[in-house]
């Protein structure tokens, strides 16, 4: 959305299979990005053994703390053969990379929930997930070698990156016994019983919509914020208030709630520090407005809350 509102292009069609594509490459991203929590593993293995070949090994180097290379959580992302399928099909190696994971291997030996984790005797499946939803969301968030490589390989990887680490947290938490190496990895569209794909369309029709309804929910967000000089409320901020508008007006199978705490959270990732508040309580005033106005109507699922 943002890239249409900046490009000044009228090429619809052309701008939705960008999108669809970009979405496609956000789930390779995310295979290279477990491929890395893996190689992360595989790495500190290597250095392990090499400390032990020293000429003058030290206590540590011989009996060494096995607890990270000894994660559950890798162990079960490694064993299983979707995630293997997925990283063949992308012909990941980071056989050529070994400085980029070495300087992340540095990192995180000095990372405190590392520390913490490795200091920690007990071991449990629920302190191995933390321990990468930590690295994940503290660690790699702001890594900058690592965003330049994924640049390297895709321009639309670097748009994606803090999605895909999202996703990966959420993959993370959902983690248990169950996973095993049969199990299927989580697919970047939620799939239908009846094949149909729910997901993809609403992308679809929330892309288009929030275009073509472009100045009428201009009119309604100017008449809503009054208040502020319109010119200079942040883009960002705009454009996500206009695919709220849609998506109360248009989507019914999405409950008010949904709408507004989602676009609550997008705000907090992709837009200024204050624009949380702001689009909360933009959203809140055209939540009351469109509901006495009759112009929210849910159905189905969009009943819920």
């Amino acid at each position: 959305m943002y890239a249409w509102y900046i490009s000044g292009s009228d090429d619809l069609t052309k701008a939705e299979k960008q999108l669809l594509r970009s979405i496609d490459l956000l789930y390779d991203l995310f295979i290279y990005q477990i491929s890395l929590m893996v190689e992360l593993k595989r790495f500190a293995e290597i250095r392990i053994e090499e400390n032990k070949q020293k000429y003058y090994p030290t206590e540590e180097d011989l009996n060494p703390n096995l607890k990270f290379v000894e994660n559950r959580v890798i162990a079960l992302i490694e064993e299983n053969r979707d995630f293997r399928k997925q990283e063949e099909r992308l012909k990941i190696n980071w056989v050529d990379e070994r400085d980029l994971i070495r300087k992340i291997y540095n990192a995180l030996r000095k990372f405190p929930p590392y520390l913490k984790y490795m200091s920690n005797p007990q071991r449990s499946l629920d302190e191995d997930k933390k321990l990468f939803i930590q690295i994940t969301d503290q660690l790699l968030s702001d890594f900058d070698l690592l965003k330049s490589f994924y640049e390297e390989k895709n321009i639309y990887f670097v748009d994606g990156y803090d999605i895909v680490n999202i996703l990966l947290i959420k993959f993370f938490e959902t983690i248990n016994k169950n996973f095993t190496e049969y199990a299927p990895l989580p697919t970047l569209y939620k799939q239908e019983k009846n094949g149909k794909n729910e997901d993809r369309l609403f992308v679809r029709n929330l892309f288009r919509k929030t275009i073509l309804k472009d100045e009428e929910n201009t009119r309604i967000l100017a008449a809503k914020t009054s208040t502020w000089d319109y010119d200079r409320i942040p883009k960002m901020d705009i454009i996500l208030l206009k695919m709220a508008i849609v998506e109360l007006q248009e989507m019914e199978t999405i409950p008010v709630k949904v709408t507004l705490n989602e676009y609550i959270e997008l705000s907090k990732y992709f837009s200024a520090a204050k624009s949380k508040t702001f689009v909360n309580g933009v959203l809140d005033k055209l939540i009351r407005e469109f509901t006495e106005d009759g112009k929210i109507v849910k159905t189905g699922r969009g009943l819920i809350g």
